[in-house]
Parts: structure tokens; sequence; C-alpha cells
């Protein structure tokens, strides 16, 4: 099996791949920068500020076929 794939297409699929790894990467660092909370901090931010009343629905949805 051949396939054949121009100079572009080959620099347009290679850019691409870097891009989402470089996504995935910053996203990834980005967690860990995030400190951890303990269960002691979370029930005092609740009792200061109360649980949220209710859950948001979200303003836009769509679904997208593959």
């Amino acid at each position: 099996m051949e396939l054949t794939v121009t100079k572009n297409e080959l620099y347009g699929l290679i850019k691409e791949a870097v891009r989402d790894v470089l996504k995935e990467e910053t996203f990834s660092l980005f967690l860990k920068s995030v400190p951890a909370m303990s269960k002691e901090e979370m029930e005092e931010i609740n009792k200061m500020y109360g649980k949220p009343s209710r859950k948001r629905k979200p303003a836009f949805s769509e679904t997208i076929g593959i």
C-alpha cells in the first residue's frame, strides 16, 4: 500500500499534531500548578460562602458527528 502526500499536506499534519501536543502539555502543566484542597479547606469555604443554590445549565450546547 502506498500513500502519496504533498509537502504542504505533510507540513499541515505535522503542524496540527504539534499544536495538539502543546495544548495537552500546557493543560497538564496548568493542572499540576493548581494546589490540592484539603477537606477542611473545602468545609471552611462552604461555611463562608455556602454551597451553590442550584446547578447551572450550559448556555449553548452542540453535538458534532465525526
